[in-house]
């Protein structure tokens, strides 16, 4: 790779470590949880199409973002409710993130912008919401770092904590939650054997 100008190493860093703590999410619960390792795999994918230059208009790399926040999080949320026994929860999730995902050339790119940071705070305050009652630490953590990222992509500022771009620290926030809840899930599993 390139050297890069200051910002676009901080950019480059962000995707590189989202995709590989996604991918190795993926990998590792591809066995027992399926939806959550094509979530994860979304992801990854999102962020390596980010990093890949000229493999694609920056649309295309867009619309990866967009199905992976609308498909892929809600195939997190899917797996992690439906371990947990709260399969109408999970249905709903991941049939809400199939609408959105159909209907996102009919939004514009700010209706787009608010339904992805819609799905964002959704996923992030159900499995919150199930890992408070199941007691998993993990799946607490990866809510609050979803969340936080959600709101975080809200904000007006460019530039945040030490002066990074917002959606670099977004993504650090995106990596430490996926990393959150892919131990969320081999905890779950773990506690069922």
């Amino acid at each position: 790779m390139a050297p890069r100008p200051g910002g676009e190493w901080s950019s480059a860093l962000s995707h590189l470590a989202l995709g590989a703590v996604s991918l190795h999410a993926a990998l590792s619960t591809a066995q027992a949880n399926r939806g959550a390792a094509a979530g994860f795999l979304l992801q990854a994918l999102a962020a390596a199409t980010m990093l890949a230059s000229g493999l694609g208009t920056d649309e295309d790399c867009l619309a990866g973002t967009w199905v992976a926040t609308v498909i892929g999080l809600p195939l997190l949320a899917f797996d992690f409710h439906w371990v947990n026994g709260d399969c109408s929860s999970a249905n709903l999730l991941l049939g809400g993130g199939m609408v959105l995902a159909v209907a996102g050339d009919h939004l514009g790119a700010e209706g787009r912008s608010v339904a992805g940071q819609a799905v964002v705070l959704v996923v992030a305050v159900t499995i919150l919401i199930v890992a408070v009652f199941t007691t998993n630490s993990y799946g607490m953590w990866g809510g609050v770092m979803l969340g936080a990222a959600g709101l975080l992509s809200r904000l007006e500022e460019d530039r945040l904590l030490l002066l990074l771009p917002k959606e670099d620290i977004c993504r650090w926030a995106l990596a430490g939650g996926s990393w959150a809840y892919h131990r969320a899930l081999h905890t779950q599993r773990l506690q069922w054997e």
